[in-house]
């Protein structure tokens, strides 16, 4: 059987997670969650944080039920830092790679370029 790969694009604002088999880039969007307190351009950091938090829930309840097999990050680097002080250990280890660039805004197609880059 084929591993789940989740992909997360993620910035203060946005966060969409893909699914794809194995480690190909054929990506499906499964989840697009937004900060409702964003509203501006610059969030407040309290807001990034909660919002942090929700996406690290999300990413443990979906761990727990067994919906992927390992995640491919790519955040915005201020993000990254807050959401993985969320994240429990157990997920942590299901990382395999981390993009420090904010593409959650790109479409589906650009996001697969982007992680396809050597």
């Amino acid at each position: 059987m084929t591993a789940i790969t989740w992909v997360l694009a993620a910035d203060g604002s946005r966060a969409r997670i893909f699914e794809t088999q194995g480690l190909k880039l054929d990506l499906r969007q499964v989840e697009d969650l937004r900060n409702t307190a964003a509203r501006v351009a610059e969030t407040a950091e309290s807001d990034r944080e909660k919002f942090a938090r929700t996406v690290a829930e999300y990413l443990e309840r979906s761990r727990l039920h067994q919906r992927f097999d390992r995640l491919r990050l790519a955040v915005e680097p201020r993000f990254l830092g807050l959401l993985r002080n969320h994240l429990s250990g157990e997920t942590l280890k299901l990382v395999y790679e981390e993009v420090n660039s904010d593409v959650s805004g790109t479409d589906t197609r650009g996001i697969g370029r982007h992680l396809d880059r050597p």
